[in-house]
């Protein structure tokens, strides 16, 4: 069966330079090889959204509507965390709210065209109607409570973790409405899907594992850096950054008492003025935005996630392991993740066993070997994109077959099969 999709995702796509738009930017390439994808979205200033449609050249329609969620230090933060207090929204959806989204998708569910309509991100959700004509999907990227409140843990300041306190909460009712209200919740690992079926034991969730480009993150015939750890992340998340913190204060010098001659460096677009003075100060580099990151992974002996906030699934491990890369993280860094300590990755949660751990992989290259080996084989037989994008369009099409073969459908196998795409 081939669909007409509509995809709203708010927060962007281009460049695909976050886990969640690479998560997104891969699935939509491959799903518009064998259904009619429309995608209405967002871009921040700067962004491109030209660039964005040239890279799906085959979905119908890329619609790009401007938008920067303001950030907690910014007097427009303050609003949007006042309009939430008057209603159901968490903050972090109120500001995600989007009129020109909410108008574009509008129009699409109204020319009665598409046969599934799938929500991007919890934070898409509030941009959908609350009746759609079409089955809605919801693909959820992470359990997001769990991330506010493990932020809330990780947060000293009283008044901060009080403020939290009750995000987490919102947050929480929010997605178990939203595993409700949708026809059917798309997870990216078991442990997400579980903890939503909790939520919302009656609602119709499945697992979408995560995926990986083996062809573009492959073995890189380059020599490694001695005693060198890199870490890959947006430093403009703050689960990014906070390992980042909780990296120097905590476990590098646990592991240059061990290794002195340890080297850091620390790849991802926007890292604070903060995080550049403690990455100065702890001699460990910071390259901010890269054209690529392969370089900086290859290079290095050792692959780290000393991730203590999180949810979802970490594509930065599985681009590590596609690069044939040894692998130390927390067990929140590799959560979700189907991987077998020990034989794919070494887990460590305290300062003092990752450190341990760090430098001891780092003493021994055989080990190294023999782990990234290991996880090169696991992402290429079973994680590809087709892979995953073909099991994401599946469980489309099964819904939409549940609830009936539809005109679009039909009109749209039609145009295909006449070659008109």
């Amino acid at each position: 069966m081939t669909m007409e999709i509509l995809w709203v995702k708010v927060g962007g796509l281009w460049p695909p330079d976050t886990g969640g738009r690479l998560r997104s930017f891969h699935i939509l390439s491959e799903l518009s090889r064998l259904h009619a994808v429309t995608v209405v979205t967002t871009h921040r200033p700067g962004e491109d959204p030209e660039a964005l449609a040239s890279a799906l050249p085959r979905c119908t329609r890329v619609i790009s509507i401007p938008h920067e969620a303001p950030k907690w230090h910014q007097p427009r933060f303050a609003l949007h965390l006042l309009k939430s207090w008057l209603s159901r929204l968490p903050v972090d959806l109120m500001r995600h709210r989007v009129r020109g989204v909410r108008e574009e998708v509008h129009r699409c569910l109204a020319s009665g065209r598409f046969d599934v309509c799938i929500a991007d991100f919890l934070v898409s959700l509030p941009n959908v109607p609350r009746k759609t004509p079409v089955p809605l999907v919801v693909f959820s990227h992470n359990v997001e409570h769990m991330i506010w409140k493990r932020l809330g843990r990780a947060r000293s300041r009283l008044w901060e973790r009080a403020l939290l306190a009750v995000e987490w909460r919102k947050m929480r009712r929010y997605e178990g409405f939203a595993c409700r209200r949708a026809d059917l919740t798309l997870s990216v690992s078991d442990a997400d899907r579980d903890a939503l079926q909790r939520l919302s034991p009656g609602s119709t969730l499945h697992t979408v594992p995560t995926g990986v480009d083996v062809a573009h993150f492959a073995p890189a015939e380059v020599p490694e850096r001695a005693f060198s750890l890199v870490y890959v992340g947006s430093m403009d998340w703050y689960p990014n950054e906070d390992a980042m913190h909780y990296f120097m204060e905590e476990i590098l010098p646990r592991i240059r008492a061990r290794v002195p001659e340890t080297a850091v460096t620390v790849v991802g677009r926007n890292p604070s003025a903060r995080l550049r003075e403690a990455a100065a100060a702890a001699n460990v580099h910071v390259t901010g935005t890269v054209d690529d990151v392969r370089p900086h992974v290859a290079s290095a002996a050792l692959f780290m996630v000393p991730l203590r906030v999180g949810g979802g699934t970490r594509l930065k491990i599985f681009e590590a392991l596609a690069m044939a890369k040894a692998v130390v993280s927390t067990g929140i860094g590799a959560e979700g993740l189907p991987l077998v300590e020990e034989e794919h990755f070494v887990r460590a949660d305290d300062p003092a066993g990752f450190a341990a751990c760090a430098a001891a992989l780092l003493r021994d290259p055989g080990r190294r070997k023999r782990l990234g080996q290991a996880g090169r084989r696991l992402v290429v037989e079973r994680y590809a994109w087709q892979q995953v994008a073909r099991d994401f369009g599946e469980r489309c099409e099964s819904l939409a077959r549940a609830k009936g073969a539809t005109p679009a459908g039909r009109s749209a196998a039609a145009r295909v099969a006449a070659g008109s795409r």
